[in-house]
């Protein structure tokens, strides 16, 4: 074993625990014997120091390079490990990294390669792309709430990650949840199976309820600087008018702010593409009135903004209902200017009170764009067509493909936007199921 810069003692008496659970004990023990480890554990029961702990036990004071990799789902989680590993106290270095949070000041804090570094997969694959992670000596790689991390959008970001750390020797996985498939590409090797699920199954999900307040009673500037804070999470603000959907919208498109909006005045198609945007990742924003507060197949929300406060206490309870859906937890956001108070109905919530920073940076601008295809189902164009047309035409490979939705006279379908351009070069002059059809960047 290498000499080592702590005991167990001091980190206990460090996080002011007495001495670890039955689940912590069970997977130190289990990642003492087994390299690849999967552990399922309700949340809020200590995991993050149940895979700490293994993780600091593989770690070499003597080497001064990157050794462990944590890849987790939200800037929440990340900042919530940096913190508990800082107060740990063993003198090795972390550093968080997220969007959301100033790139450059990352940059800066991997000059010196942390012993740990922990982080959102979006950020942390672009870290890896530009050299600024040192991938060699990583050789434990921690995906801590996997069954999020795998969600729609970040599998093909955590491939490329997996695929980046080629000397991991060890992998920890863990879940609040047993409902999702393992891909193939962590390679797993035999691993260890710490089932601490409660008997009942998974509790119910959990909506977080928060509240910022507005100096102006215009709030559209709080607005602006609450998505930056939140950076690139999918988000839904809703507004009580239409007018007010469409006025917010463009001004956070001024600020920069990449987002669609949907209201019941569009036309049907408007409607599919705005909402078809917001699915596939090409926006992560989506200003609404509460058209969209029911019925919308829409996955994996984290976010509702209450930039008007709703009128009735249903209202309030549909809009949230779109998000802490299916075991994954939610944030319910209400902004409140001088003259607004909270509605009597969330009083006895929990609320906790968020404090933006003075200085905004605008999150990373989504890697996806909708291409419009004037062809859908009464064509007999489905999914398997529209992939083959872009692979073969317009040399796309499958990870370029995001998201493709075929309604009955159209089609939208995600393409990593760097490759748009030159896509649509190569395929205008070719045809779909032999028809000649307009192809371009949805509106």
């Amino acid at each position: 074993m290498h000499k080592e810069k702590y005991s167990l003692g001091n980190i206990l008496s460090n996080l002011k625990i007495d001495s670890l659970n039955e689940m912590q004990l069970a997977s130190v023990e289990a990642n003492k014997q087994h390299q690849d480890v999967i552990l399922l554990s309700a949340t809020g029961s200590g995991k993050t120091l149940a895979f700490m702990l293994p993780v600091l036990s593989q770690l070499d004071p003597a080497n001064k390079s990157t050794q462990a990799l944590i890849v987790v789902p939200s800037r929440e989680l990340a900042l919530q490990i940096e913190k508990v590993f800082k107060l740990m106290g063993t003198g090795y270095k972390i550093t968080a990294c997220y969007g959301g949070h100033l790139r450059e000041t990352e940059e800066n804090n991997l000059v010196q390669p942390p012993a740990v570094i922990v982080g959102t997969p979006g950020r942390l694959g672009d870290h890896i792309r530009r050299g600024n992670i040192t991938v060699a000596a990583i050789e434990t790689l921690v995906l801590d709430e996997f069954d999020k991390t795998l969600e729609l959008g970040f599998q093909e970001e955590v491939s490329f990650i997996v695929e980046s750390v080629p000397n991991v020797k060890k992998r920890i996985l863990t879940s609040a949840t047993e409902s999702v498939d393992i891909p193939a590409f962590l390679k797993l090797d035999n691993p260890e199976k710490l089932d601490f699920l409660p008997e009942e199954g998974t509790p119910p999900a959990r909506l977080t309820i928060k509240q910022v307040l507005s100096p102006e009673n215009d709030k559209v500037n709080t607005l602006f600087r609450l998505i930056c804070y939140l950076g690139n999470r999918s988000t839904i603000v809703f507004c009580n008018h239409r007018e007010a959907v469409e006025r917010t919208s463009v001004l956070l498109s001024d600020k920069g702010i990449i987002n669609e909006f949907y209201h019941g005045a569009m036309e049907q198609q408007e409607r599919d593409s705005a909402l078809c945007k917001f699915r596939n990742g090409t926006v992560n924003v989506l200003v609404t009135t509460d058209l969209a507060a029911r019925g919308l197949d829409i996955p994996n929300i984290r976010y509702i903004v209450h930039f008007h406060l709703p009128h009735t206490e249903d209202s309030w309870t549909h809009r949230n209902g779109r998000t802490a859906r299916m075991e994954a937890s939610g944030t319910a956001i209400v902004i409140l200017s001088p003259d607004e108070k909270l509605m009597p109905y969330i009083v006895d919530e929990v609320v906790e009170d968020i404090n933006l920073p003075e200085t905004s940076t605008l999150p990373d601008k989504p890697k996806w764009t909708t291409l419009f295809i004037a062809a859908g189902k009464k064509d007999k164009v489905n999914k398997v067509d529209i992939v083959g047309f872009l692979t073969n035409r317009g040399m796309l490979k499958k990870e370029d493909i995001g998201l493709i939705e075929v309604k009955d006279f159209f089609s939208f379908v995600a393409v990593v936007k760097s490759k748009v351009g030159n896509t649509l070069e190569m395929i205008k002059e070719h045809r779909i199921k032999n028809k000649k059809v307009k192809i371009e960047v949805a509106k």
